[in-house]
Formats: C-alpha cells, sequence, structure tokens
C-alpha cells in the first residue's frame, strides 16, 4: 500500500544505495526505512560520512535507490516524469544546503524570488514576499548584495529564508546551523520547528549538533549508513 500524501511527504522502504567509482562499490545507505510526516520535525545525526546528504537527495528525488522504494507525496519517485519533479521541488519543498548553493550573479533579494518565480508566483508579490523573509531572519538590509560579500553566516540565513519563501510542505536542510553562531544558529532552528507547530510542515535536519535534539519529535542516527 501507498504512503498517504497527507502523512507522508517523503518515505524511503528498505532503501539501499550503492556508488560506483573505478570498479569500486560504496554503500552510502543499507537497507534504510525513513519517512517524515506533516507536522513533525525529524534530526539526523551523525558524523560526516555516515549517510546523512545521501538520505536527504533521496528523499527530494534527486537521486533513485539502487535497492527500495522512495516515495514523495504517495507517490515512486521513478514514477514521476522529470518535469512533474520539478515542479514539486519548486512549489512544496523547501531546501537549506550545506554549501548554500546561492548564485553570485544575483543579489540576495533575486536568489529568494527565484524559486517563487519557479513555483508561478507573480513578480511583484514574490519579490515583496522574498524582502519579508529577509527582514524575519534580520538580513533585510542585505538585500541589494551580492553573495559573494556575505559572511558565511549571512548566506547560510539567505538559504534558509529562500527555503521557506515557496510556503513548502517539507523542508530537507543539510546542517542548516554549520556556519552560524550558537545564538543565530538555535533561532533558526526554533523558527523551523514554530514552522512545524503552526503551519504542518514535515522539517526533515541532518546534522552534527546534538543541541538541536531539543527541538525534534523524533531523532535518528546514522553511521556507516545504517539508521538506528
Amino acid at each position: 500500500m501507498n504512503p498517504d500524501s497527507n502523512i507522508f511527504p517523503a518515505e524511503l522502504i528498505k532503501v539501499t544505495k550503492v556508488f560506483s567509482r573505478s570498479g569500486n562499490e560504496t554503500v552510502a545507505l543499507n537497507n534504510v526505512s525513513f519517512r517524515v510526516s506533516q507536522g513533525e520535525l525529524v534530526l539526523l545525526l551523525g558524523p560526516s560520512g555516515s549517510g546523512k546528504t545521501t538520505l536527504l537527495t533521496l528523499l527530494a528525488g534527486f537521486q533513485e535507490p539502487s535497492q527500495g522504494e522512495a516515495y514523495i507525496f504517495g507517490k515512486r519517485v521513478q514514477d514521476y516524469s522529470p518535469s512533474a519533479l520539478q515542479k514539486i521541488r519548486a512549489c512544496q519543498m523547501g531546501f537549506i544546503f550545506q554549501t548554500f548553493c546561492l548564485l553570485d550573479s544575483l543579489r540576495v533579494l533575486d536568489n529568494v524570488t527565484l524559486v517563487m518565480k519557479f513555483a508561478g508566483i507573480p513578480e511583484k508579490t514574490a519579490r515583496r514576499h522574498a524582502g519579508e523573509c529577509l527582514e524575519r531572519f534580520g538580513i533585510g538590509h542585505l538585500s541589494n548584495e551580492f553573495p559573494v560579500k556575505l559572511s558565511q553566516g549571512e548566506k547560510q540565513r539567505v538559504a534558509v529564508a529562500r527555503a521557506i519563501a515557496n510556503g513548502s510542505r517539507m523542508i530537507l536542510a543539510d546542517e542548516p546551523t554549520g556556519s552560524l553562531a550558537t545564538e543565530q544558529g538555535m533561532a533558526i532552528i526554533e523558527y523551523l520547528h514554530d514552522s512545524v507547530r503552526k503551519d504542518g510542515l514535515g522539517v526533515v535536519i541532518a546534522s552534527h549538533d546534538d543541541r538541536i535534539s531539543k527541538f525534534a519529535d523524533r531523532v535518528h542516527y546514522l553511521r556507516d549508513g545504517i539508521l538506528i
């Protein structure tokens, strides 16, 4: 029976992911079952190389499992067309990447506005909402700056503002506190936690920072591709 899209924005069922390079195979995830419900924040803890980022990319449909099944909003990833997956990511998912993935050729406001354009939101509305999101994280004054002029912490806050801008149903965050001072980092997590409660978002955070545990509904540990 397929997962109910109203309950599970994303689900992995007995998923194994193997990467091959130069004739050698590396098992990134080994027989992992995982799901996130709307209205909950799930924390994935583990050291670098444990498989956290791979798990997030599978939840987003950026990759397909080597074995097992991956579902997004109740449908197998491989049953979506590439354009349908792109639309779902644009309209229903938000991403906070460890490397930020900001476009250096665009100003901060335009980086945040861009995801809403992909979702079909009119430009005037998108720019106004983007400005509101930046103000929420204390970086509204940086709207006209280019990313190259920002500190690592400022880039991280822009990335979080971009993730929430399109009204996502699910947010996938890879080390969202990694480049922020402790107080700023916990403020970001508190905001995501509040969004889960108020808006019913499903949020998955991959991190090595166990201070986030107190905000999580569930905590899982990954080690050598095995989910505990």
